[in-house]
């Protein structure tokens, strides 16, 4: 089975029993990739969920959404990420990222995009079977090889929001996860930041996943909260995002000040001062018909896939939605209801 181009990203929030009956039906569903974020201290471990997912369905692809440099070591993530995809049979993708705000807690801080850069090379070099010899920003290899066979083409995705991270991302990366909300004029943007980075490498653009966070319901005020939470995340982590989104910027430094948590759940506080409008550009936060909108909006601004991240009291309520709105948006015009 060919696998559709959009999917889910979860956390580990759910107990064993109750993640692996989400990612039956999430197959049933009719997605193609299912995510689980590496979130340190806030969720439960990603590989062994992601294993949990491997052996509980046949064609999704399964992948990290994201880990990072600094809390394991790249060769370590290189064997977690090759064992998965032997167990899921050739399934897996590797997500990576600088590192979030859930490091805080670790008492590290994100890495810059040499790091990220270094661990990507060091990873495939190693997939490869190279025998490496490497001292990189934050971690060194020291005759260092893989000791199981690994496939050298297993994909790696960038997770990335800011201009550097972008770029780096069209040079390195078999595909980018975009944090960047759900407006066109963010996604046109960052396609351009990922253009120099692709064209400077001699290299065609790499697959764009889209992660759309928040919620669908006919619940409007329900659907608007679950998505204010996620909202705060970019004032305080992409606050050239806010600029786009035209947030004045008294408020982002108003939130930037209020939210000195670590995952996005932590800044209800600082959401409260975020302008209904604002959330809306950022994640899904309305019903069917509204999430329609902004996802076939991003759609045409030229990413090639869109992720829901689902959040809210019924997530997978929303994922049911999703998938819903995603099949009415691959109708052709004339059969769409």
């Amino acid at each position: 089975m060919t696998a559709p181009s959009y999917g889910v990203a979860l956390q580990g929030v759910d107990p064993p029993a109750a993640f692996t009956g989400m990612v039956r039906e999430i197959e049933s569903l009719g997605f193609g990739h299912l995510w689980v974020t590496d979130s340190s201290l806030h969720a439960r471990n990603s590989y062994v969920y992601l294993t949990l997912a491997a052996v509980n369905s046949s064609w999704l692809r399964l992948g990290t959404a994201v880990t990072n440099p600094v809390t394991r070591h790249p060769a370590i993530t290189a064997a977690a990420a090759a064992t998965l995809d032997e167990v899921s049979g050739g399934r897996a993708v590797l997500g990576i990222g600088a590192g979030d705000r859930p490091l805080l807690a670790l008492g590290r801080k994100p890495c810059a995009p040499a790091g990220l850069a270094g661990a990507i090379e060091a990873i495939r070099a190693l997939w490869s079977g190279e025998e490496v010899t490497v001292t990189a920003p934050g971690f060194a290899l020291d005759h260092a090889r893989l000791r199981f066979g690994a496939r050298p083409e297993l994909p790696i995705f960038v997770s990335a929001s800011g201009p550097r991270t972008l770029e780096l991302a069209g040079r390195l990366a078999d595909g980018v996860i975009l944090l960047v909300g759900l407006f066109p004029d963010a996604v046109t943007w960052a396609l351009e930041h990922i253009d120099r980075g692709a064209e400077a490498a001699g290299r065609p653009r790499p697959h764009t996943a889209l992660f759309a966070y928040g919620a669908i319901s006919d619940d409007a005020p329900a659907a608007l909260a679950a998505g204010r939470s996620i909202a705060a995340w970019f004032p305080q982590t992409a606050p050239h995002l806010c600029r786009l989104a035209g947030l004045d910027a008294d408020i982002v430094e108003a939130v930037r000040a209020s939210y000195a948590g670590g995952e996005f759940q932590e800044a209800e506080a600082a959401a409260d001062l975020l302008p209904d409008g604002f959330v809306r550009q950022m994640a899904l936060s309305g019903d069917a018909r509204e999430a329609a909108e902004r996802i076939g909006g991003v759609l045409a601004a030229g990413v090639d896939s869109v992720h829901v991240f689902p959040l809210g009291a019924d997530r997978m309520a929303t994922v049911r939605a999703f998938a819903d709105v995603m099949k009415t948006l691959a109708q052709p015009a004339g059969r769409q209801r």
